[in-house]
């Protein structure tokens, strides 16, 4: 089942159980989805696609849950804090930090990369790899790690 079938499920399951939040949220993903298929000049958008758009949305939704935490807005975090944990429901499973060390590991060696000078080329080489199954920042610390 694609990402985009399953949205659309859970979009008539969330209907029909009348859970407003749920919805508000899945309707939010897929109109997001909708707009970059637009963007591309395709209706239907790829797993992969559809997966850089939700890791977007998740992102920007932990950018604010950072933001509305620090401000003391307990109310807006909250609510934040379900969605993203309901997004998170669509995502991949995460690496381990086990998984990625030994991804970030095999990455440096094949880009033969030894100084903090080669970060950009490692970084490249090894973000398509974990799309969706590790935060960028987890992996820029592990490749600063190793590097330095």
């Amino acid at each position: 089942m694609s990402l985009l079938e399953r949205l659309n499920k859970d979009m008539l399951t969330a209907m029909k159980n009348k859970e407003r939040d749920n919805l508000s949220v899945i309707r939010m993903v897929k109109a997001s989805m909708q707009n970059e298929g637009y963007k591309l000049g395709r209706q239907e958008l790829s797993d992969d696609e559809a997966l850089t758009v939700l890791s977007r949305e998740l992102k920007q939704r932990k950018d604010s849950y950072q933001e509305f935490k620090a401000a003391g807005r307990e109310d807006l975090a909250e609510k934040l804090e379900s969605e993203i944990v309901l997004i998170e429901t669509y995502m991949p499973q995460q690496l381990t930090e086990e998984e990625l060390e030994s991804v970030v590991q095999e990455t440096i060696t094949e880009t033969n990369a030894s100084t903090k000078a080669d970060m950009g080329k490692v970084m490249s080489a090894i973000m398509p790899k974990v799309k969706g199954k590790a935060d960028g920042g987890r992996v820029n610390a592990l490749v600063l790690k190793h590097l330095s």
